[in-house]
C-alpha cells in the first residue's frame, strides 16, 4: 500500500535535500579502514565507533551491541550493531541490515583514485566499499533520520543492523547476532539486506543456488619429458578429468529455473595450481577446482557421486591417484516467498521510487540474506546498483543511494 502523495512529496523533499551529507557520510566512512583479519587488515571497530558517534548526532539513538570474540584483531572483539526506531505498532519490526566490513583493495595500481578517499566525480563516487555495503548503510540511516525529521512515527518498529564480518562468511557477524539474541529478529519481521543490485532497482533477489567448491590434487610420476615411458602424466589426466567432468555435469544435471539467471546448475572448472617450472618436465602432480553452483532441489550429493564417479574412472584409465576435497559446501538455503510480507511491501515501495515493475529473481552468488532464511525468517536483498562490488575502482552512484533512501522510507511508513 502507497504512500499518500503529500506524505511521498515530503519525504522526497527531505531526502533529496541530504544528498551533499550522504556524500560526506560516504566520504567519512570509506576512510576508516574496515577490512576484516581476513583480509589483512584490523577489523571493524574503529568504523564501528564512527557509526555510534553519527547514529547518536543525527538522533538515532544509542546504538545496542553484540561484539563478538575474536583474537585476531587488535580489540579482541568484532562489532555489531542495532539501533531501534519505536513505530505505531508492533510487530512486525522492518529490519535493514547492512555490514560495516570492505574488501581489500587489491592491485593499487589498477585503481584511478586513492581506494580509501572517496573521490566524486560525474554523479559517482568511487573508493572501495562505496557500494558494497556502504551504500546501503547509508541509504538505510538518511531513510530513517527522514522519518524522524519528519516528526513521524514509523508504521511499525524500525531496526537498523550494522554488522563485521559479512566478507568472510558472517561467523563474527549476523550468525554472532542471531546466537547471542536468537528472539532479535521474528519470522514474521520485515528484513530488507541491501547487498545485491541491479543497475535499473527492480530485481528483488528471493532465491540462492547451492555452492560446492571442488578441489582436485592429481597425483603420478615425474620424469624428464623426453621419456614419457618413465612418467605418470598427472597433468594429462587431470585435464581429461576436467573435460569429463565438465561434459558430465552439465549433461546430467539439465533442469532450469526460469527465476534464476543463468537458469541452469552452472559448474564451472576454475583455479589450476602450478605444477613443474620448466618445459621440459612432465609433472608428477597437478591441482585444479571446479565452482558449482547448483540450483534449490538438486541433490548435492548426487554431484558429488557424478565428481567421484568420474574420478574413478580417469584414475582406473591414466594410472593416477585423485584426491577430492570440498571446501565449501553451503547448500541453498529456504527461498524466500512470493507472498511473504516483505515481498509486496518492498515491491510497493521500489514501484513508488523507482517505476517498472518489480520481477523476484534467484542468483548464482550467496548473500548474506540466506543467513535469515535458513532460520525460518523471510528476507529480500535489494537495491540499485551498477554492482561494481571487489572491483578496482568500484563506485557507488549517488542518484542511487538517494533514492534506495526514499525506498527505504516509504518501506518504514507503508500505508500512511
Amino acid at each position: 500500500m502507497m504512500l499518500s502523495p503529500e506524505l511521498a512529496d515530503r519525504l522526497r523533499w527531505r531526502i533529496e535535500g541530504y544528498r551533499n551529507a550522504m556524500v560526506d557520510f560516504q566520504r567519512d566512512l570509506t576512510a576508516v579502514n574496515a577490512v576484516g583479519p581476513d583480509g589483512g587488515g584490523e577489523g571493524e571497530w574503529h568504523r564501528a565507533a564512527f557509526l555510534k558517534e553519527e547514529l547518536l548526532r543525527l538522533g538515532l539513538g544509542r546504538a545496542h551491541e553484540y561484539n563478538a570474540l575474536d583474537n585476531r584483531v587488535y580489540t579482541g572483539q568484532r562489532p555489531n550493531l542495532v539501533v531501534r526506531l519505536e513505530g505505531r505498532e508492533c510487530p512486525p519490526t522492518v529490519w535493514v541490515m547492512a555490514h560495516m566490513d570492505t574488501v581489500p583493495p587489491g592491485d593499487f595500481d589498477l585503481w584511478d583514485t586513492p581506494p580509501f578517499d572517496v573521490v566524486e566525480r560525474e554523479g559517482r563516487l568511487y573508493g572501495r566499499g562505496v557500494e558494497d555495503n556502504q551504500q546501503g548503510l547509508t541509504s538505510a540511516v538518511f531513510a530513517a533520520r527522514a522519518v524522524l525529521e519528519e516528526g513521524l512515527l514509523p508504521t511499525s518498529d524500525v531496526g537498523l543492523l550494522f554488522v563485521s564480518d559479512e566478507e568472510s562468511g558472517n561467523r563474527f557477524g549476523l550468525e554472532h547476532v542471531l546466537r547471542e539474541a536468537p528472539d532479535l529478529v521474528s519470522p514474521s519481521d520485515l528484513v530488507l539486506v541491501p547487498d545485491f543490485g541491479s543497475a535499473e532497482g527492480l530485481e528483488l533477489e528471493v532465491a540462492e543456488k547451492s555452492i560446492l567448491q571442488v578441489e582436485f590434487t592429481v597425483k603420478g610420476k615425474q620424469a624428464h619429458a623426453s621419456m614419457p615411458e618413465l612418467a605418470v602424466n598427472a597433468h594429462r589426466a587431470a585435464a581429461q578429468l576436467t573435460v569429463r567432468l565438465d561434459l558430465r555435469l552439465h549433461a546430467r544435471f539439465t533442469r532450469t529455473d526460469p527465476v534464476f539467471l543463468p537458469p541452469e546448475s552452472t559448474f564451472e572448472p576454475t583455479r589450476r595450481d602450478s605444477n613443474v617450472p620448466n618445459i621440459n618436465t612432465i609433472p608428477g602432480t597437478d591441482r585444479f577446482c571446479f565452482d558449482c553452483r547448483v540450483l534449490p532441489g538438486e541433490d548435492i550429493a548426487g554431484v558429488q557421486g557424478q565428481i567421484e564417479e568420474t574420478a574413478v574412472q580417469v584414475e582406473q584409465e591414466f594410472g593416477v591417484e585423485v584426491s577430492i576435497a570440498y571446501p565449501g559446501l553451503l547448500p541453498a538455503a529456504p527461498p524466500t516467498a512470493a507472498n511473504a510480507p516483505v515481498v509486496p511491501a518492498l515491491i510497493d515501495a521500489v514501484k513508488a521510487i523507482r517505476g517498472g515493475e518489480p520481477r523476484l529473481v534467484g542468483i548464482g552468488g550467496g548473500t548474506v540474506a540466506a543467513v535469515f532464511r535458513r532460520r525460518g525468517i523471510p528476507a529480500v536483498a535489494w537495491s540499485t546498483s551498477d554492482q561494481t562490488a571487489h572491483q578496482p575502482n568500484e563506485y557507488c552512484v549517488v542518484d542511487n543511494m538517494v533514492s534506495d533512501a526514499l525506498v527505504m522510507a516509504h518501506l518504514f511508513l507503508r500505508g500512511q
